[in-house]
């Protein structure tokens, strides 16, 4: 239990498959003319940098008062989602940050990835998955470190895009299997492997054998079918889910101003206070100014 709960952590891979499969559900079969592309990036900067920049605006406070030396170019690289490609840097102002540098370098490869699976087959498919799962070991063979983030995580954003292809797949089928059987045992598998890493045989890293059955997970449960997959269904649970990105990218920025402000540290107030803000902050700042910006595109193309 002990090592399951410490292994939180890993989930940071399954967002990154999620992404993977969530951008080519939506934008499989676009056609990548100038004015979609624009479209996209537009789209894809309103879904991250808002929340983002009041990230920053919460923890400037923080920033100012860090006497690190040589903070400026460190402060520079958090306000450009460049610090996922310097390795690890002497400052912690919001540590979980470091994953949308990878967001920022996956949605600028996604079109061209966009392009090679839109015939995509069984045979195609399953070779990306493959080459998902070793292609972490490759580019370590290749001496790319492990504090390049970006290149390090690309086989997660790749594996989702192979599981959204099978999803396609198995979706022109008359029958498509149940979700339950697919997302039941990839998620006692994964558990498993994150309270047992031990097991694994020498040279596979848990993050490389989690993600196979992170794509068998996604995919169960976007197939539908079972308990889990209709709790997660309710509404409650889908705003929530919603709020999960603000949840994410503001809670070590809550936790600086909640230690500031307490000294006597209840986890449990911690996690209302988070959850709570989050969910305000969804409803009130992020999805407005995602619509903003795009409509504010929309207006200036008109």
């Amino acid at each position: 239990m002990y090592q399951f709960l410490r292994g939180g952590y890993l989930a940071v891979t399954t967002f990154f498959v999620l992404s993977g499969f969530v951008l080519s559900r939506g934008y499989m079969r676009t056609q990548w003319t100038g004015g979609n592309l624009l479209r996209y990036g537009v789209a894809r900067l309103a879904r991250i940098y808002p929340v983002y920049l009041l990230s920053l605006a919460v923890i400037a406070p923080f920033v100012l008062a860090d006497h690190t030396p040589g903070k400026v170019p460190y402060a520079g690289a958090y306000a450009l989602l460049l610090q996922g490609w310097l390795g690890s840097i002497p400052v912690n102002w919001n540590t979980p940050a470091w994953s949308l540098s990878c967001e920022m370098f996956f949605y600028m490869a996604f079109p061209l990835a966009a392009l090679l699976i839109r015939r995509a087959n069984w045979r195609n498919t399953l070779a990306v998955a493959a080459g998902a799962c070793c292609l972490t070991r490759v580019l370590s063979t290749l001496g790319v470190p492990d504090g390049v983030k970006p290149l390090i995580h690309l086989a997660d954003f790749v594996m989702g895009i192979a599981a959204a292809c099978v999803y396609d797949l198995l979706s022109r089928r008359a029958r498509r299997p149940a979700g339950m059987w697919l997302y039941l045992p990839g998620c006692a598998l994964a558990a498993a492997l994150i309270a047992w890493p031990q097991a694994l045989p020498p040279g596979v890293d848990l993050n490389t054998a989690l993600r196979p059955l992170n794509a068998v997970l996604l995919l169960g449960l976007a197939l539908g079918g079972g308990l889990i997959a209709r709790a997660l269904s309710s509404g409650l649970a889908v705003y929530l889910g919603k709020s999960s990105y603000a949840m994410y990218i503001l809670h070590v920025p809550i936790l600086w101003w909640y230690r500031r402000w307490s000294h006597d540290f209840s986890p449990v107030l911690y996690i209302i206070i988070v959850i709570a803000l989050s969910a305000l902050v969804y409803g009130v700042f992020e999805e407005p100014a995602n619509r903003y910006l795009r409509n504010r595109l929309r207006r200036t193309r008109a």
